[in-house]
Order: structure tokens, then C-alpha cells, then sequence
């Protein structure tokens, strides 16, 4: 199963202390909009996402399509059909892309640990 670029996307107190934190780490912005609190920041291959009043928790999040320099695939699996895949092995899912649609969409499942996972597909 390809699950396309993976990030950590941190919720964050203070988004420019985080950044500045991640700075020293070696982490350089990738993307994002610090005014409208998140930034996409990248240390090699790592890339965490830091996001100020957005959610309460972590996130574990998979961008189909994506590379982990957030460019476009040429071949990816759409999330409509990780979506099923994942559906017919019994996962449960928090939200569900409209697998009537196509291009963006996302989904979000928990492990068992109440991690939340999110699937989201930019294209």
C-alpha cells in the first residue's frame, strides 16, 4: 500500500518559538504561511508540519501523490482507492473521502493507541 510523502504535523503553542526550535535542529521551511500560523518545515528527508490553533493533537499524516519535497507523482494510488483498501481490511475510520469524487480528499483513521492518521491527497 502507498501512502504517498509522509509528515509529523506537530500542534503547536507558539508557532514562531517552534520554528525557531526547528531552525536550530537544521530544519528549513519547506512551504506553509507563518501569519496564518503553519509552516511545512524539512531536515533531509524528515519533513514536520507546525500548526498553531488548528487541532489539539499530533497528527501522523500521508500526502498521496506527494513526494517528500510536496511534488507531484506521476503515478499514485488515489485515496478513493487506499479508502477501500483500507475498509476491506476492517479499519475503522473518523472521516471518509467521498469516494464518488476525484482530485483532493482526505480521511482520517485512529491506531490503536488513539494516534490520530491522516490521509490527505492534495491533487
Amino acid at each position: 500500500m502507498k501512502l504517498g510523502a509522509f509528515s509529523v504535523s506537530l500542534s503547536v503553542k507558539d508557532i514562531q518559538k517552534s520554528k525557531a526550535f526547528y531552525e536550530n535542529l537544521g530544519f528549513e521551511i519547506l512551504g506553509g504561511n507563518e501569519d496564518q500560523n503553519w509552516l511545512i518545515m524539512k531536515n533531509e528527508s524528515t519533513v514536520i508540519g507546525l500548526f498553531q490553533g488548528m487541532f489539539e493533537k499530533n497528527i501522523l499524516t500521508f500526502n498521496p501523490g506527494w513526494n517528500q519535497n510536496a511534488q507531484n507523482l506521476d503515478s499514485f494510488t488515489d485515496i478513493r482507492k487506499l479508502q477501500k483498501q483500507l475498509k476491506g481490511k476492517g479499519v475503522n475510520f473518523q472521516t471518509e473521502a467521498d469516494e464518488a469524487g476525484e482530485g483532493p480528499a482526505s480521511f482520517t483513521i485512529e491506531d490503536p493507541d488513539g494516534n490520530p492518521i491522516l490521509v490527505d491527497q492534495h491533487r
